[in-house]
């Protein structure tokens, strides 16, 4: 038997996923990750929390497996993106608490940036926007924030990087300080036409070369796993950053193919080949992850809060005791009442890109609930993936390219089915959830076994996809545009001062 590992870790959790070569689930491990909110609008990680519980899970997936490090033949690594780690290239210890991708402190920097004139050069340059989302300016706070810093990383003392690249360096001992052309692609310091690390970017910031990863395709050699960790070397071939990771797991691999993947957040790819395409509709251009050096490109569109509000239910709100809950509690209502819910808890993302939004939720009557109130902040999640998807089909339609036949879904609330029934409704075009919907992990996998020689191609892959439920609009066009109307005017109210 073929057998793949594919590492995970996410945001919310470190999780490990042995595959076969059909890309089958065999075993899988996980364990929750501490949040950490030093003060509102911060938000950290500790790193050598996330390194313990990542070879934590990986030992215990291949023990749920039956199965030894020896019968494995690649480790693929994927990672929550632009959270932000630096490390004493001697000690191998970590600076600071890593700084997660929804932390917005790094947003002075952002404004300076802009008031520089900086803003096109970096969209033209790196295909991003001006955002504290992205890696460089949280790294520029590391650097002027933690004592020394800036001294050590002059004297080359320090290593930066994203979640892969601590993994790596950790995974290998020190040995790798490695990234891929996905993860590199949003840190804001990557030149996206080139594939290298842009030095009019880096000195903007103030940010030394030394710190920084050797970029590779995503699926490449990235070194060996040392044979103590967990009892074999087993060659490292894949990394991703993680939505760049869902696209390839959902064999996305054409022009035009798109994915939205519902976790804590929600990330809306679309393939675009090789063609670099700037978004008029407030969206970014990322790099796909690439089994080659050439070029490939993505439009994106992030949600901050998706799954996440459904968190907030559970912790905040304390209306259901599990997530597992908020299917029946939103169907006990027929709709939400007229209640809508804009959980811009840390800003909105794309396309509005309002850093100053906060969570609003409106329409209350004397006669509305926590059912309704449930069912709203559910459907938010729909109606902030349809403004995306929407966005990109104006984007692609311009460029000269074909409306979005249907939308490949995955992630953790892909599987409540009347999130995905009211997706379809609000979009008009079938959504499809695919069998194999860990397809984060699954992308890892195959781009590990790609350069391992375990598949042949990109087409093999394709022929691995298979779909587990479509689901078809039935929601009559007008009413789907009056309720985005509805939710377009929800936004300008939580963005109001």
């Amino acid at each position: 038997m073929t057998y793949l590992l594919a590492l995970d870790q996410g945001t919310s959790s470190s999780r490990s996923i042995v595959f076969n070569a059909a890309g089958e689930v065999i075993a899988m491990a996980q364990k929750e990750l501490t949040q950490i909110y030093p003060q509102p609008g911060w938000v950290e990680h500790d790193p050598l929390e996330i390194w313990r519980t990542q070879l934590a899970t990986a030992r215990d997936a291949l023990a749920q497996a039956g199965i030894t490090a020896a019968q494995v033949n690649a480790i693929g690594i994927t990672n929550q993106r632009e959270t932000t780690v630096v490390w004493n290239r001697k000690t191998g210890l970590p600076i600071h608490h890593a700084i997660v991708w929804q932390d917005r402190r790094a947003e002075p920097t952002c404004a300076q940036l802009r008031e520089r004139g900086l803003a096109d050069v970096i969209q033209r340059k790196t295909g991003l926007l001006v955002d504290a989302y992205f890696s460089s300016t949280k790294l520029k706070w590391l650097l002027d924030n933690v004592p020394l810093a800036r001294q050590q990383a002059a004297n080359g003392e320090l290593a930066f990087g994203t979640v892969d690249s601590w993994l790596l360096w950790q995974l290998t001992g020190g040995a790798v300080h490695a990234t891929d052309v996905s993860n590199a692609s949003r840190t804001m310091l990557f030149n996206v036409h080139t594939n290298q690390w842009d030095a009019e970017l880096l000195s903007a910031l103030d940010i030394p070369a030394n710190m920084l990863p050797a970029v590779k395709p995503s699926s490449a050699h990235f070194g060996e796993l040392l044979p103590d960790l967990l009892g074999h070397a087993i060659p490292i071939g894949g990394v991703a950053g993680d939505q760049q990771s869902a696209l390839f797991g959902q064999a996305c691999f054409k022009a035009g193919m798109v994915k939205n993947t519902y976790g804590t957040g929600c990330f809306m790819l679309m393939h675009t080949g090789g063609k670099f395409q700037t978004s008029t509709n407030g969206l970014i251009t990322t790099s796909a992850a690439q089994a080659s050096v050439q070029p490939e490109f993505a439009m994106e569109g992030s949600v901050f809060v998706g799954g996440a509000v459904v968190q907030w239910l559970r912790d905040g709100l304390h209306a259901i005791q599990g997530s597992g809950e908020v299917q029946a509690l939103a169907q006990s209502v027929p709709d939400s009442g007229g209640v809508m819910m804009v959980p811009a808890f840390t800003g909105l993302g794309a396309p509005y890109w309002k850093p100053e939004a906060r969570g609003t939720i409106t329409g209350l009557t004397r006669g509305s609930t926590v059912a309704h109130i449930a069912r709203a902040a559910l459907e938010s999640i729909a109606y902030q993936s349809a403004a995306l998807l929407l966005a990109m089909g104006r984007d692609a339609v311009a460029a000269g390219g074909a409306a979005v036949a249907e939308l490949r879904v995955d992630g953790g609330a892909c599987v409540n089915d009347l999130l995905m029934q009211f997706q379809a409704d609000l979009l008009g075009i079938p959504v499809v959830r695919p069998a194999i919907t860990e397809t984060t992990a699954l992308g890892a996998a195959y781009l590990a076994g790609l350069s391992t020689g375990v598949y042949k191609s990109t087409d093999e892959l394709s022929h691995l996809w298979r779909a587990e439920r479509r689901f078809v609009p039935t929601l009559d066009r007008a009413r789907a545009k009056e309720l985005m109307e509805r939710w377009e005017h929800a936004v300008r109210q939580a963005c109001s001062p």
